[in-house]
């Protein structure tokens, strides 16, 4: 991840470093200093590195004054103090030992820093690139946004009925919204939602996550948002004992409790993976191991064949977590934060499942069948 970025005699001074130890600082685009992992992740450490540059020297000589570029060699040191939990960085920047400038970054920085986007080469255009550019064009357009949203009007109608469609879709855009406010939160530049088709909804956004805490935000504010709307529409039904609200509440709450379920790519599995892989990587590939091990069981004791599918994905996102573990650019959650996400995970977990229950004993059938879900 980037720790710092500054000005250094007119290129940018990029530290780089990760919670194994290892830091990486570049001058420019020239990697100029490089500390291995250890063990020792932490405190004081110094960068020292030597620059060549050109110095005009005036002379006098028979013919008059004249100039001469001369070479001149400066030693840079770069001092840091580094904390990761909670995470501070404090620096001190020398030129041939005389102080050029010093601070210091918190979260809040790296929540709110520009990550450098890697330099890619150029390749020869090709049907999988031609077809990935299609795809990036139709994403950015904004019609695809209705024709999405019709299309699944259209799925859930012909599933189970045109009302109980659109009420489908009101409770996927309201989750997909508290997504979409968690970005705007950080200052992220977003895309709008996108609905899929028997596949739910997906909020995009245009810049990466540079924390841990980020990613755990804008995972639960979707089901947060979720309980929100099953307590709104459970309000309504207290007031004007309509059965539709109870139900719109029963079913939304039992949509936002699957979605957090410990199982990646689903909201609850990003949570999970925050929070474990903020503790140790070992303790995060096992956890994760797990979640994926109940979703294969579950989606083979409830042929949930859509479930299987995202398997995959989630599988593959496992995978590059842990071979990135070591090179990873999202801040780590520090242990109240740990703390705070899981106490969140779980009263939220604990009122949807509390909405399923009480709606449940009204005696309604269809009511019951959430609940009936759950207990299967």
């Amino acid at each position: 991840m980037e720790l710092l970025n500054i000005d250094c005699l007119g290129k940018p001074l990029r530290l780089e470093g990760s919670l194994a130890g290892w830091q990486q600082l570049f001058w420019g685009n020239t990697p100029v200093s490089v500390i291995p992992a250890s063990t020792d992740n932490q405190g004081i450490k110094e960068h020292t590195f030597e620059l060549k540059v050109q110095t005009k020297n005036t002379g006098s000589s028979t013919n008059g004054s004249e100039e001469a570029n001369l070479e001149k060699t400066i030693t840079v040191r770069l001092v840091t103090d580094l904390t990761w939990q909670p995470f501070t960085i404090n620096y001190q920047l020398f030129i041939d030992e005389q102080p050029l400038v010093q601070g210091s970054r918190d979260t809040k920085d790296i929540e709110q820093q520009i990550p450098v986007t890697p330099i890619k080469k150029q390749t020869k255009l090709s049907i999988v690139g031609l077809a990935s550019l299609g795809f990036k064009l139709l994403k950015s357009a904004k019609i695809i946004k209705v024709v999405l949203m019709g299309a699944s009007v259209a799925a859930y109608s012909w599933l189970f009925s045109f009302q109980f469609a659109l009420a489908l879709i009101a409770c996927l855009v309201f989750h997909e919204y508290g997504h979409i406010r968690a970005m705007k939160y950080f200052g992220m530049k977003t895309k709008g939602i996108y609905l899929i088709p028997f596949m739910g909804g997906l909020a995009l956004s245009d810049e990466r996550i540079n924390t841990r805490w980020q990613d755990v935000v804008i995972s639960i504010m979707g089901p947060s948002f979720g309980l929100l709307m099953s307590a709104l529409s459970l309000i309504i039904y207290w007031i004007t004992d309509v059965d539709f609200f109870a139900g719109l509440a029963a079913f939304n709450a039992l949509l936002n409790l699957f979605n957090l379920l410990p199982i990646l790519p689903l909201d609850g599995g990003h949570i999970l993976k925050s929070i474990s892989f903020s503790m140790n990587s070992v303790v995060g590939l096992a956890l994760c191991i797990v979640g994926a091990s109940l979703g294969v069981y579950l989606s083979y004791t409830l042929n949930l064949t859509l479930l299987g599918l995202m398997l995959l994905i989630g599988s593959m996102e496992i995978v590059f977590e842990w071979r990135s573990r070591h090179a990873s650019h999202l801040l780590p959650l520090d242990r109240s934060g740990q703390i705070f996400s899981t106490c969140w995970y779980l009263v939220t977990v604990t009122c949807l499942i509390g909405i399923i229950w009480y709606l449940a004993g009204s005696g309604d059938a269809m009511l019951g069948l959430p609940l009936k879900i759950l207990q299967s």
